[in-house]
């Protein structure tokens, strides 16, 4: 149930102020053509329904029933009685706002039958009245049957966008995490051995100053160079924390096989399609490292890239003419698959590794990202 404190309904298609005349004009209807004892009754109810309306929106559980039966009568008597239709509308609007699919069903029917049947009788108890105000009654009847699932729908709706919205929330917070685990990672990787090793020589040379300056000028040359080398990688970093396009990464990695001697051929289409950022970054950082390996471990003289985008999926196939990878090797713990793999995983991807005369590795990536059920 909503938390609504208001008499009022708002959000309705109504303006406040036709609200208002709705809660005006049942003094009229009392004042107009009745006793004393009637208009007391009259009030009395009016001031009951108001009241039993209000403390509905703090109800739960049976005490929800009890004060809608409550109010229903109160509205098929002013009906009847008074010829005053109009407290169905604001019944209307409570069920509306009821959140249980069977209660609300169950006292739309009610509600809806009840209204009817009082109408029905009135216009045979009070023609005169009743006649009067027959437009308005009809438009009360239309409101009786549309204004519920009007709400209902609305406020269905509603909470889906804000679960959507916290769903969307949450995945920039599971994105972040994992981009702060990707950069931990790579840190360890690039510089955590560069950094060892410098302590090392450096140590190292500390000793050999004295007894063998030569040697200890080779190390310090070592060292700097160690160095220089991992200030190239840290820049590398930065560059791909900045977010990648696969275009852009195709044309380096087309360098970076020119440069290692490798032919290199490129298909398919480079323009994609409503792809992610997201995705696209893990796209490109995948294949940069695809063909990192390539250069470094194949020995191969031939690199094919293969672009692909189907309505499911898109894939990115690298091939090789080279060694292959040796059976008695895991291929997934060498080479950065493994960590190529934990970042397809994010997005629902996977790698398909086949090894024999020369390499393929095939990168799948689904369009939609879907959350896993935990």
């Amino acid at each position: 149930m909503r938390n609504w404190y208001h008499i009022i309904p708002r959000n309705t298609g109504l303006s406040s102020y036709a609200w208002i005349i709705f809660c005006i004009l049942p003094f009229y209807f009392i004042f107009h053509s009745s006793t004393t004892i009637e208009i007391i009754i009259g009030i009395t109810m009016i001031i009951l329904f108001f009241a039993t309306y209000r403390l509905s929106f703090l109800s739960e559980g049976w005490s929800v029933y009890l004060s809608v039966g409550i109010e229903m009568t109160i509205s098929i008597v002013m009906t009847l009685f008074f010829g005053y239709v109009y407290f169905s509308l604001f019944l209307a609007f409570y069920i509306g706002n009821l959140q249980n699919k069977v209660g609300f069903i169950t006292l739309y029917v009610v509600h809806l039958v009840t209204t009817l049947a009082a109408v029905s009788i009135g216009f045979i108890s009070q023609s005169e009245a009743f006649l009067m105000q027959i437009p308005f009654i009809i438009i009360s009847v239309i409101g009786v049957i549309l204004l519920p699932f009007t709400l209902y729908n609305r406020n269905k709706q509603e909470k889906l966008e804000s679960q959507l919205k916290e769903a969307n929330k949450r995945i920039s917070q599971l994105v972040v995490m994992e981009e702060r685990h990707r950069i931990a990672r790579d840190l360890h990787d690039t510089l955590g051995q560069k950094l060892s090793l410098i302590g090392l020589k450096s140590d190292l040379a500390r000793k050999l100053v004295s007894i063998k300056p030569d040697a200890a000028k080779n190390e310090i040359n070592d060292i700097h160079q160690t160095a220089r080398t991992a200030l190239k990688e840290v820049r590398e970093m930065v560059s791909e924390m900045k977010g990648t396009k696969l275009k852009d990464e195709l044309i380096r990695v087309q360098q970076i096989l020119d440069a290692a001697q490798i032919e290199c051929k490129i298909d398919g289409d480079l323009a994609l399609k409503n792809v992610p950022l997201l995705i696209e970054n893990v796209l490109s950082m995948s294949m940069k490292e695809a063909v990192t390996n390539v250069v470094k471990h194949s020995g191969a003289t031939f690199c094919k890239i293969i672009i692909k985008q189907i309505p499911t999926e898109l894939t990115i196939t690298v091939m090789d003419n080279g060694i292959g990878i040796p059976d008695e090797i895991d291929s997934y713990k060498r080479n950065g698959l493994q960590g190529m793999r934990e970042r397809l995983e994010f997005v629902n991807g996977h790698l398909e590794l086949v090894s024999g005369e020369g390499t393929t590795l095939t990168i799948h990536v689904p369009h939609v990202i879907k959350q896993e059920t935990k």
